[in-house]
């Protein structure tokens, strides 16, 4: 299972963080977020959030929504991101431009009623991976988990990652939870201390019970 870390931006947590058994840690360049990641040197790869990761193997992921294709190109290069995961209406063209370019591309999608997933039929063939989150007014970040019963409609070949509301007490709710397709969990405000900052502690104890 993929264990992704979403939200990070104080470099002493994101250190804490990637000690833990994390494959994957987000940060937000979607400047309506609190939880948004604020360059203060133009990007440059000396960016504190580039020196904080101690975990060679992680993988970075940039969190855009309705971004271009240069500023995402752009900010993928300055801060040395594998994959860049798209919240907002991107269209199936640019998610294929940006893998043609090399990056790993997760497309989000809001899921609030079965026919939500509909969608997903356009980019089928232009994402590595789906994230399916709460739908809610922004682009995510609700806090609230939907009906995963609802992914039963999902007949893609995408693998995808549950996102939205997930928190300590959704362990048994994930080791329940069962898709041919579900690949892994993406963790971010029920472990927050506050928006952008984790709880190292809560986030170790679920690693270790979510493993056993």
């Amino acid at each position: 299972m993929i264990i992704k870390v979403c939200g990070m931006r104080h470099p002493e947590n994101i250190s804490q963080i990637s000690r833990l058994e994390v494959n994957w840690m987000g940060f937000i360049f979607y400047e309506k977020s609190p939880r948004c990641v604020r360059t203060i040197d133009g990007m440059a790869r000396n960016h504190p959030i580039n020196k904080a990761i101690e975990n060679d193997s992680m993988k970075k992921v940039g969190v855009f929504v309705n971004a271009t294709y240069r500023q995402m190109v752009e900010t993928a290069a300055a801060h040395g991101l594998n994959y860049l995961q798209l919240h907002g209406n991107e269209s199936p063209e640019l998610c294929q431009a940006l893998r043609e370019q090399g990056f790993f591309v997760i497309k989000a999608f809001s899921v609030g009623a079965a026919a939500d997933l509909q969608r997903t039929n356009e980019y089928e063939n232009c994402a590595d991976f789906f994230l399916f989150d709460t739908k809610c007014a922004g682009y995510g970040g609700s806090g609230k988990q939907f009906d995963w019963s609802m992914l039963a409609s999902y007949q893609g070949k995408t693998p995808f990652l549950l996102s939205g509301g997930i928190h300590p007490g959704s362990i048994e709710a994930i080791k329940n939870f069962t898709h041919p397709q579900f690949a892994g969990i993406d963790l971010n405000s029920g472990f927050e201390i506050e928006p952008g900052l984790k709880d190292a502690d809560k986030l170790e104890e679920f690693l270790d019970k979510i493993k056993i």
